[in-house]
Formats: C-alpha cells, sequence, structure tokens
C-alpha cells in the first residue's frame, strides 16, 4: 500500500452517529462460579491492586461477535483484572458512532470491525487509535431466498442487502461481486447486482416483505433470515486462508494507552481470559451472552437462531493482522477507501505480554505494527 496518509472517502464516513445506550455493570450471571476458576489459570490476575486510572470506559455492539465483551461484562471477567479501576460500559449500533466516542473521549477502549477501525486510523491521519487485540472471527453468510437463488450466479439481477455503506460486510460483498466479473457503483449500489444498504434490525422486515432476495449479514441477522426460510449460499470464512478472517478488533485511544498502559493490559487480560472460557465453556457462554443481548434489547434470541448463529463465529485473541489489510485492500479497490498507509494501527506489545504470561503463543501484526 501506499505510503502516504489519506482519509476515506466522504461515502465511508457519511453515516450519522446512532445514540450512545448507557449500559449498567451486571453483577455476575449464568455460570459466574465455572468463570472465576477457569479465568484464573487462563492468565496472571491483578486481583485488587491499584491501578493508573479510576475508570475505563469501554464500548461495544449488543453483537454476538461481540461476545467478548457481552460475556466478558456478564460474568465479570474483565472487571476482576481492572482490580479497583471501576468498568463503565456503553453500547452502540454502528462503527462510525463508536470511532466518534472513542475520539471525544466517551470511550477509552472499544471493541469494533475492521472497516470502521481502518477508517477512524485514517481519517486522523494515524493519530487517533490502536488495535491491540483480536476478538472474534467469522460470523458472516451470504444468505438467499432459495425460491429465487439457488447458485451463485443467480444472484445478477436481484437485491442483496448489506448493513450499511461501506462497512465491513458492503466492502466484502463489493470485493466478491468484482471478482465474479460483475459490475456495481460502490456508492449507488446499482449494477449487475443491486447491494441495499439496511440496517440489521430491520433486514429480517425486508426479507419477510419481499423488498431484498437476501443479505450478505453477520450474525445473528444472517440466521434471523435462515429462521424465515431463506437458505446459506456462501459463509464468507470459506473464502479466507484457514477460514479466518478479522470481525471484531479491540481499539483503544492512542491517549489512553500512552497515558495508563497497564489499565489496557489489564483489559486485555480479561479478555484473554474471556476467551478461553468461552471455548472451555460454549453452551454456559452461549447463554452468558444471550442474556445480556436479553437485558440490552429486552428481548433474548430464540433457540433456532442462537445456535446456528454461534456455532458460526470463533473467539480468538489473534487480531489477523494480515486479514485487516487485505481487507482495506478490498476497500480502496470498490472506491470506498483512498490508498492509505496503515503502519501503526497495531501495538500488540501488551497483548503479546499478557499471552506470554498465559502461556500462549504471540501474535503477529503483519508489519503494520508501531514502528
Amino acid at each position: 500500500m501506499s505510503a502516504s496518509r489519506t482519509t476515506p472517502r466522504r461515502a465511508l464516513s457519511a453515516v450519522a452517529a446512532l445514540p450512545l445506550l448507557a449500559l449498567a455493570l451486571t453483577a455476575c450471571g449464568y455460570g459466574s462460579e465455572a468463570k472465576q476458576d477457569d479465568a484464573a489459570k487462563a492468565g496472571v490476575s491483578t486481583g485488587g491492586k491499584k491501578l493508573s486510572a479510576d475508570t475505563v470506559k469501554i464500548g461495544y455492539f449488543p453483537n454476538l461477535t461481540h461476545a467478548t465483551a457481552l460475556v466478558g461484562i456478564q460474568e465479570g471477567l474483565i472487571a476482576k483484572e481492572l482490580g479497583s479501576t471501576t468498568l463503565k460500559p456503553s453500547t452502540f449500533n454502528a462503527g462510525p458512532s463508536e470511532i466518534e466516542a472513542l475520539n471525544a473521549g466517551s470511550i477509552d477502549i472499544g471493541f469494533i470491525g475492521p472497516s470502521p477501525a481502518i477508517n477512524g486510523f485514517t481519517k486522523s491521519k494515524g493519530k487517533s487509535l490502536r488495535i491491540v487485540g483480536g476478538s472474534a472471527s467469522g460470523g458472516v453468510k451470504l444468505v438467499v431466498d432459495p425460491k429465487k437463488i439457488k447458485t451463485l450466479d443467480d444472484l445478477k439481477g436481484k437485491k442483496i442487502a448489506t448493513p450499511q455503506l461501506g462497512n465491513t460486510q458492503d466492502v466484502a460483498f463489493l470485493n466478491w461481486i468484482s471478482e465474479k466479473g460483475w459490475k456495481v457503483d460502490a456508492n449507488s449500489g446499482k449494477g449487475d447486482v443491486s447491494v441495499v444498504r439496511t440496517d440489521n434490525k430491520v433486514t429480517p422486515d425486508a426479507y419477510k416483505s419481499g423488498s431484498i432476495d437476501g443479505a450478505w449479514a453477520p450474525e445473528p441477522t444472517a440466521s434471523k433470515l435462515v429462521a424465515q426460510g431463506a437458505k446459506v449460499l456462501l459463509d464468507e470464512s470459506t473464502l479466507w486462508p484457514d477460514n479466518k478472517f478479522v470481525i471484531t478488533n479491540i481499539i483503544v485511544s492512542q491517549k489512553f494507552l500512552t497515558e495508563h498502559p497497564d489499565v489496557v493490559e489489564a483489559v486485555l487480560r480479561g479478555s484473554v481470559n474471556t476467551n478461553a472460557w468461552i471455548n472451555a465453556n460454549p453452551d454456559k457462554a452461549k447463554a452468558s451472552a444471550n442474556a445480556a443481548l436479553k437485558t440490552l434489547s429486552g428481548k433474548a434470541l430464540p433457540a433456532d437462531v442462537l445456535d446456528p448463529a454461534w456455532k458460526s463465529i470463533q473467539f480468538i485473541d489473534d487480531p489477523l493482522a494480515a486479514t485487516l489489510d487485505t481487507e482495506a485492500k478490498h476497500a480502496v479497490k470498490a472506491g470506498l477507501l483512498d490508498q492509505s498507509d496503515l503502519t501503526g494501527i497495531y501495538d500488540l506489545k501488551p497483548l503479546n505480554k499478557v499471552l506470554k504470561a498465559a502461556g500462549k503463543p504471540e501474535v503477529a501484526d503483519a508489519g503494520l505494527g508501531v514502528k
């Protein structure tokens, strides 16, 4: 990629900020007794040690792909590592609003998808954030109306939803269309396939009404459509090496990282411990994530949506930096991002310190780390 830093095109960032939803920190929930023992084995606890900040503000989405945050907060696994530092969580419905909150100091650390992280970094000319860890891979599917679409070639001429112009799934679908040799105007969505930008909340209703023929969507939206009769035509993980691609990162403001590295390390320790607990206790973790979603949205996911959605997501500590670099190149090719230098978007030293202490292998930054 070019050594010059430029900002993303206006189309990629012109998304209205959605309101912040304040979330009260809950007490330990389902499986809370088991989590303490399992988590202690996965890392080194700071116990009640006094850290450099009285409070850390963490943002995330009420989505299954953010289950590290959902479960880590629900079960007290992140708070445990913070000792006497208070965790103040907030939830978001869109990446741009979370980036705005990070830039404004309303949050210090965030769980977020790759495209918003790239946009935030490039818009600030590399001064706003760092990616300090991974959280999840996968959990994105192309689901379609089986009466209208039976093969991938049948997508031509159809209306397929993505969550938002320039978001991670939108870029992935535009790239897939391009590799098929089809043409679509990235900004309008018009072309050989009609790309219809539709909020995940209304995608199921849009599918039910027939206004879209399918969607390239994250979980649990994809499984909600399947529960309505849609068919999974493609799992995006099959398009990536080792079936892994980043869907959720952990970002931190550079100011907070500089001033409170011990707090960032504690949150990362909590994240690593949470992922270890999720993978060791998948059924309890699934129930915990669903309980958190019910608290946030007022409604839990039914089993026919929750179960297949959960199975398609991998919870990992590796940010899969090489796949983020590839996704950025896809956005450039689609015309949604100017050629940009992402060097410095990662600082994985705190995470690798935590992983080493836990006896886990260190992870790489694909040459995009702080020099």
